[in-house]
């Protein structure tokens, strides 16, 4: 009997502490803007745009102040986000193109779900459309579309913008999720700053928000100017490349690239302000203390420089974003901490799961961001990046090497490289790749160019 009894104990005790260890797990959001380039941020230096929420998130957490995409273009950028997987791994090169059961399985929302939290998906999912996951979730916002419209109607029949959209459904979920024994992980897609496509382009804005910035000058960019598109190669420099073809309407002159700057940052300012709601909601709930928050840009975007608008090519405009890791579960000893690693969109997903204390998967190609700022791992010296989806004339096939001090572009259907010293020439303006006193580094970066290319796979 009394071995009976502690047999009984000891099982009640293992169950008590399963139970703790599962309540102390971390609630875990994850928040992306589409097209939301690297300086677009209170945080990064930015005195125009007011972004308060964000620059706090910034203060608290870890500033990512060398943060890129391995592909820039939003159905490749987002599925390596959820993979943690290059292009040439995870293969989604098309908007048509959605997961295999397969690698469905090994992003971090299903190895989490398996795990035992439950979760959310809001906003723009951005891969295929048809096959949607939407049953892999607890809970699912997003309509099986490529593209969202910024204006949606409610089912009272009134009109709401997508970003106020995504903050009531932000809000339902964290209502309905928070408290609960398991923990949750909420990922949030906003439409933000991505122009609406049409002929021509627009960027919707909240009434709320359409008098922001009228009064503020905004200076052009250095390579606005002329002769920087004129320097770019005949086959890349044609009225069809679709970063050329979506500049003539939106920033071809000073008084467009003056409107369409403020859009762009009236709308980075809408999230902001359902970024600050949330951590609002996250200090009334009382989780807010155990609830990791990571902001992200799933690629950047050229508001003019290189005479360009959009993203797609490997000029900084284009492959660095934004990005943030803040919340109350965060150890204090990463707070207020602004760090110069090479991270990318491939590392979310194994920060995510080592965070969760969930094993990160062989296939995943990135690493734990917050490993790295522990000095458990090494900081990456360079990373490959590829652009392959559509090819000349609309959008030029790119690949190549980003390191911290310089950076190697081929276009590979043209064999056309560019060398920049992003160090010494941070705007990209001078190609090095045909001077003779750069032979070494240029032979040196084409050999890491053939390394990595065969490693990403």
């Amino acid at each position: 009997m009394q071995k009976t009894l502690i047999i009984i104990a000891l099982a009640l005790a293992s169950t008590c502490a399963a139970l703790a260890q599962q309540a102390k797990r971390p609630n875990i959001i994850f928040l992306l803007t589409d097209d939301h380039r690297w300086d677009a941020l209170g945080a990064m230096g930015n005195r125009i745009i007011q972004t308060p929420h964000l620059d706090a998130l910034a203060r608290r957490g870890v500033l990512f102040r060398n943060a890129h995409v391995t592909t820039a273009i939003c159905m490749v950028s987002r599925a390596s986000l959820l993979s943690g997987q290059y292009m040439s791994r995870h293969g989604i090169n098309d908007f048509g193109t959605d997961f295999k059961p397969g690698g469905l399985a090994q992003t971090y929302p299903a190895l989490l779900k398996k795990a035992g939290y439950k979760v959310g998906f809001i906003g723009k999912f951005g891969i295929g459309v048809k096959n949607q996951p939407d049953t892999l979730f607890d809970y699912w916002a997003a309509k099986k579309e490529g593209q969202p419209q910024y204006e949606l109607t409610n089912e009272s029949g009134h009109t709401i913008h997508h970003t106020d959209s995504v903050g009531k459904d932000i809000a339902q979920f964290l209502d309905r999720f928070a408290g609960n024994e398991a923990p949750f992980c909420l990922s949030v897609s906003f439409k933000a700053p991505h122009e609406l496509d049409g002929n021509p382009p627009r960027y919707p804005v909240q009434e709320r928000f359409k008098s922001l910035y009228e009064n503020v000058k905004i200076p052009d960019p250095l390579t606005a100017a002329p002769q920087y598109w004129d320097s770019l190669p005949a086959f890349f420099r044609t009225d069809q490349n679709i970063g050329r073809d979506r500049w003539k309407p939106l920033l071809s002159t000073p008084e467009l690239r003056q409107q369409t700057t403020r859009d762009y940052y009236r709308l980075i300012t809408g999230v902001d302000e359902v970024v600050g709601n949330m951590v609002a909601q996250l200090k009334k709930l009382k989780i807010d203390q155990n609830t990791l928050i990571i902001f992200m840009g799933d690629n950047g975007f050229s508001l003019g420089e290189h005479g360009l608008e959009g993203k797609w090519f490997g000029f900084e405009e284009s492959i660095r974003v934004p990005l943030i890791i803040s919340g109350g579960a965060l150890p204090k000893s990463f707070q207020g901490k602004s760090s110069p690693q090479l991270a990318l969109n491939i590392d979310i997903a194994p920060t995510i799961l080592s965070f969760a204390g969930i094993p990160v998967p062989s296939a995943i190609q990135g690493y734990d961001l917050l490993a790295v700022e522990q000095k458990k791992l090494s900081a990456r010296k360079d990373f490959f990046y590829e652009h392959t989806y559509l090819g000349s004339p609309r959008l030029p096939k790119v690949e190549g090497v980003v390191s911290g001090d310089l950076k190697y572009m081929l276009y590979t259907e043209h064999g056309y490289e560019e060398l920049y010293d992003t160090v010494k020439d941070p705007h990209e303006t001078v190609n090095l790749a045909k001077r003779g006193s750069e032979k070494a580094r240029l032979e040196k970066l084409r050999k890491r160019y053939e390394e990595l290319k065969k490693k990403v796979k």
